[in-house]
């Protein structure tokens, strides 16, 4: 994977980049951090001709995808993209453990579903050991049934009737979980920027076409936002850089 802007990384541009060179290219500059990591075709498509984000990704954007994974703290989806993409309770790549730890992060990587109707994925039911989590607002008619499925440890209760995004990054920090990442979908990330929540968009910019009717990546509920490029690298045509929300 080759540096193409090397921002305030230290790394030399234009020099290949492993594991270990991506942890530093991407490493979050402040102690906590909120991020997106999204990907679009290159006609601004979200997803595939399936419907999934998965049919338009390839291997040099899942190599970016879980080193993004293994710097974070905990990872916040959509319940209805949890549904969508199959997502079961996360684990960090094995290969990646080791550089993980080197960042001063644990093991684990909780899974935070957010919901405002409180109906648990399938992929998550029954999983009770904190690596899956459910944010929904109060009045979420599915909230007693979550607490049940998960543990009421595991349920964060956000916002009154629809979740509010930033009692959610503000409950993610009580629990020590300073280094968020959302995968989207492209609702949530709209909820996201409209709640002034996130630092950063990491986006690949795949090498398709799609055409057809498709999503874009961010949601009706976006705000528009200026932003700088920190980070671009590049691999077998496909486009992945860091984009910090200018304040």
């Amino acid at each position: 994977m080759r540096l193409l802007v090397s921002g305030r990384s230290g790394l030399p541009a234009l020099s290949d980049l492993d594991a270990a060179g991506l942890f530093t290219a991407y490493a979050a500059p402040q102690a906590q951090w909120a991020r997106c990591n999204m990907v679009t075709s290159l006609d601004g498509a979200a997803t595939g001709a399936d419907g999934r984000s998965g049919s338009i990704n390839n291997e040099a954007d899942h190599v970016v995808f879980e080193v993004l994974r293994a710097l974070s703290h905990v990872v916040v989806v959509g319940a209805g993209t949890v549904r969508t993409e199959g997502y079961p309770p996360l684990s960090v790549a094995d290969p990646l453990v080791p550089l993980r730890r080197d960042h001063g992060l644990p093991d684990t990587l909780p899974l935070v579903a957010v919901s405002n109707r409180g109906e648990v994925p399938s992929t998550l039911r029954g999983c009770r050991d904190g690596r899956a989590l459910m944010a929904v607002p109060a009045a979420a008619a599915g909230l007693d049934d979550a607490r049940r499925d998960l543990g009421a440890e595991n349920v964060l209760v956000c916002g009154d009737d629809e979740v509010d995004v930033k009692a959610l990054v503000e409950a993610l920090h009580g629990r020590g979980w300073d280094h968020v990442l959302t995968e989207g979908g492209p609702s949530l990330l709209g909820s996201f920027l409209a709640a002034g929540q996130l630092d950063e968009l990491c986006f690949t910019i795949a090498p398709w076409v799609v055409g057809g009717e498709h999503p874009r990546p961010v949601g009706a509920d976006g705000t528009p936002v200026d932003l700088d490029l920190e980070v671009l690298v590049e691999q077998d045509a496909t486009l992945m850089g860091r984009w910090f929300v200018r304040r």
